[in-house]
């Protein structure tokens, strides 16, 4: 599966301490073509990411299915209580299969 030209960008604190909330921030840089606009009276090729999945320690912990009515460049925010040093894995998925990911961990004190 080739991957998705665009790199997301991921804001996410390096360390928690046990039972705190944290606040996680994503965002990749894309088109969200629908294929019904039309530039210099061409249409403008449809060219939509259709999922998110965002993962922790292996287990899916968000995901969000896109539509038509999605803005360009996707922007998430969601809240995780931290309980244990964890594994976050963040991918998105265009309607070709394609693919970016981002991963990083939390370290619990």
């Amino acid at each position: 599966m080739s991957a998705l030209p665009s790199q997301p960008r991921i804001r996410i604190p390096r360390s928690a301490r046990a039972g705190e909330v944290i606040e996680i921030r994503t965002l990749i840089e894309h088109p969200m073509e629908t294929g019904l606009r039309h530039e210099a009276g061409r249409a403008v090729p449809r060219d939509m990411l259709t999922r998110l999945m965002v993962r922790l320690n292996g287990e899916t912990l968000f995901a969000a299915d896109f539509q038509n009515g999605t803005a360009t460049n996707p922007y998430h925010v969601f809240f995780v209580r931290m309980e244990k040093p964890s594994h976050f894995e963040f991918i998105w998925t265009d309607e070709k299969g394609r693919q970016a990911r981002a991963e990083t961990r939390v370290a619990v004190a």
